[in-house]
């Protein structure tokens, strides 16, 4: 007799909601984790808890007009799906936007998910209509941040641990997918040495003994290979983004190490779009890590200056929030791996928001008062406050001189010149003394401020950069931030793992970022955030549910 009806492999986000609608069919389901206990829930745990959702009723309260057909118009215009084996991919986003803007809110709801009622504008494109980029704020931050979204899926997989459906296996490293006859029929590994650090720090390897397990389904949930920037780098896709960074911050613990993709390959998976991947530029040291080499990434509206390494202020659609891979290449081609925010303490007071769920205690701890101190009261939120303060990545002035030659002093290469910088902000600056403009930032700037929601609380009204009443001056030296993996694990609608010839492997899925959030890659070449977790939600979902048998 097998072991169970299903093994999941990693327990993330991904793998809970598989295990979840597996035990709600009534199968008995073993879930092996490398990790402790305390990391259930996984990358997910760590996020900000934003849901890409179409045609919600946060949106029709902020008189956003959204559809799903918009919705699909935007997608395919960022994932710009171009190669035959984009086929799956094609077909799992075109389902999860119908998820998007049907379904997934009411399920949420059920399940007891809440979301702040000002919807984000993440990513915005800022190029033509049928391009990359949201045209309208679809970025739904759950109340409860990342814990809270893993929150209902934990609550339903505990009830069917206590039920005796579901089984956690901590410390069981995968290292081989067995196969019987030609179909996957269970796992094998190390039993890990056991551990007690805290969630998300970087754990012993030590091996203690060996496992083996059967099921009649087994569904790998492993996550990506962010927090592996050797393999980041073997794949970087040089001809399209430019040269790999020598030097990367990491958005996501050591433990996201893309181990199981070669291990699901020696079974027969195949693997597509390995070369595209989502990678931020606004990263910077965190100065309290938790993991090695720990990076949080600034989600900024859109009026900090950036410049460049060289210090020649990058062109639209090149500003925060708009376009972070083409961002990305254009920070490349200066030869250099990093760029400089430049901007007031009233910018940074209400326009910096930093992702992780523990850098967002207000909103992760569901308290409504110190959501509104934070984020209303012209200071600085607690987190941003202590950046400011702490942060190695951020320089404090009075005035321009002395922050260039701080900036200098950061970088220890000596590129930018006073005179440079000072003439392209004092142009900027003169932008902003009448209602017409050349300048594409503050036409952008106007433009979010016609939403009510970044009217209020994300974006400042635009103000001269060299004004000593919006002071000090700061600037940000922003690293390239590793987090999310677009390509992986080719699977089907179901999220049955394909081989090299495109049929499904018998007792063998894949879910979440390990199979690039469904299909292998249905983000194409370009995410439109909250894209992620609404991956592993629905692949996760649809993976439980075909090995169920629903």
């Amino acid at each position: 007799m097998a072991d169970a009806d299903a093994i999941i492999v990693g327990g993330g986000l991904a793998g809970l909601a598989a295990a979840a609608e597996l035990g709600d069919a009534g199968k008995r389901v073993i879930i092996v984790e490398q990790e402790g206990g305390g990391f259930l829930g996984g990358q997910a745990f760590w996020s900000l808890g934003g849901l890409f959702l179409v045609n919600t009723p946060e949106q029709r309260r902020l008189r956003i007009r959204d559809s799903r057909d918009l919705a699909w118009q935007d997608w395919l215009g960022s994932a710009q799906f171009d190669r035959p084996e984009d086929r799956w991919p094609r077909k799992v986003a075109e389902a999860y936007v119908d998820f998007a803007a049907g379904e997934m809110r009411p399920w949420l709801h059920a399940m007891g998910m809440r979301w702040w009622p000002v919807v984000g504008w993440a990513e915005r494109g800022g190029a033509l209509a049928n391009g990359h980029g949201n045209s309208v704020p679809r970025f739904h931050l759950t109340w409860g941040t990342g814990p809270g979204v893993v929150a209902p899926f934990e609550r339903r997989v505990r009830e069917h641990v206590a039920k005796g459906l579901i089984t956690l296996k901590f410390r069981h490293q995968v290292s081989r997918l067995v196969k019987t006859n030609g179909a996957v029929t269970g796992v094998a590994g190390e039993i890990l040495e056991a551990s007690n650090v805290e969630r998300g720090k970087q754990s012993n390897r030590t091996v203690v003994g060996d496992f083996e397990l059967s099921a009649s389904a087994v569904i790998v949930t492993s996550g990506g290979i962010g927090g592996n920037h050797d393999l980041v780098r073997k794949v970087w896709p040089v001809e399209r983004l430019g040269p790999a960074p020598k030097r990367m911050v990491a958005g996501v613990p050591h433990h996201v190490d893309g181990r199981m993709v070669a291990i699901t390959q020696q079974a027969g998976g195949a693997v597509i779009n390995a070369d595209r991947m989502w990678h931020y530029v606004e990263g910077i040291k965190n100065w309290n890590p938790i993991w090695p080499n720990h990076g949080i990434r600034i989600l900024s509206a859109p009026s900090p200056l950036w410049f460049d390494a060289l210090g020649q202020r990058m062109e639209a659609p090149f500003f925060p929030s708009f376009d972070s891979l083409g961002t990305l290449k254009r920070i490349l081609s200066t030869g250099h791996d990093y760029s400089w925010f430049v901007l007031t303490k009233t910018i940074a007071s209400k326009e910096f928001v930093l992702s992780g769920s523990e850098q967002n205690l207000d909103f992760t701890g569901k308290d409504w008062r110190a959501v509104l101190k934070n984020r209303r009261g012209g200071k600085a939120p607690p987190s941003v406050a202590a950046f400011l303060e702490k942060g190695e990545d951020f320089v404090v002035r009075e005035n321009l001189a002395d922050l260039v030659a701080g900036m200098n002093a950061l970088s220890g290469d000596n590129l930018l010149d006073y005179d440079r910088l000072k003439a392209q902000i004092v142009a900027r600056d003169r932008e902003v003394d009448h209602a017409y403009t050349k300048d594409a930032q503050v036409t952008a700037i106007r433009g979010a401020r016609n939403y009510i929601g970044d009217k209020i609380f994300r974006v400042t009204k635009p103000h001269k950069i060299l004004d000593p009443k919006h002071g000090p001056l700061i600037a940000v030296r922003l690293n390239i931030l590793t987090r999310k993996t677009l390509g992986g694990l080719h699977t089907n609608l179901n999220s049955q793992v394909l081989d090299g010839n495109g049929e499904p492997i018998a007792g063998l899925y894949a879910a979440g970022e390990v199979a690039g959030g469904g299909g292998g890659g249905y983000h194409g070449y370009n995410a439109l955030e909250g894209t992620f977790l609404g991956s592993c939600i629905f692949s996760g979902r649809n993976a439980g549910r075909h090995a169920s048998g629903r």
